[in-house]
């Protein structure tokens, strides 16, 4: 999988190392059963998917997690703070969700309307 590190242009803070789920396996896998998410996920979704293509599950999650929703323009239209075994549909579709580990939201200030960047690592 593809690392990168996520950062809000808006803020100047950087949100976290992240991995690109790429592959079938990857993004059936996601975070599930990890003890610690210190390297946050990113799924890109196919667009026209709407909102409800774009929601993701918590299910056989072991902690909870930050998570963004990001538009093809790279802007944060929805983001949650989610606990195990929740399911979740942002208000408006994405092209990129973000899980995070938990508190990221709160310690970078990020708000909806901030605008994100993928930068190498």
């Amino acid at each position: 999988m593809m690392e990168k590190e996520v950062f809000n242009k808006t803020r100047g803070a950087t949100l976290g190392a992240v991995r690109f789920a790429d592959t079938f396996l990857s993004r059936f896998r996601g975070l599930m059963l990890r003890r610690n998410v210190e390297t946050g996920l990113v799924l890109e979704i196919p667009e026209g998917r709407g909102r409800y293509g774009s929601g993701i599950h918590m299910f056989f999650m072991l902690v909870p997690l930050d998570v963004l929703f990001v538009d093809k323009n790279m802007r944060v239209v929805d983001m949650a703070k989610l606990k195990p075994w929740q399911v979740y549909n942002p208000v408006k579709p994405a092209r990129y969700v973000i899980e995070l580990k938990k508190g990221k939201i709160d310690e970078t200030g990020t708000r909806i309307g901030d605008t994100l960047e993928f930068k190498d690592i």
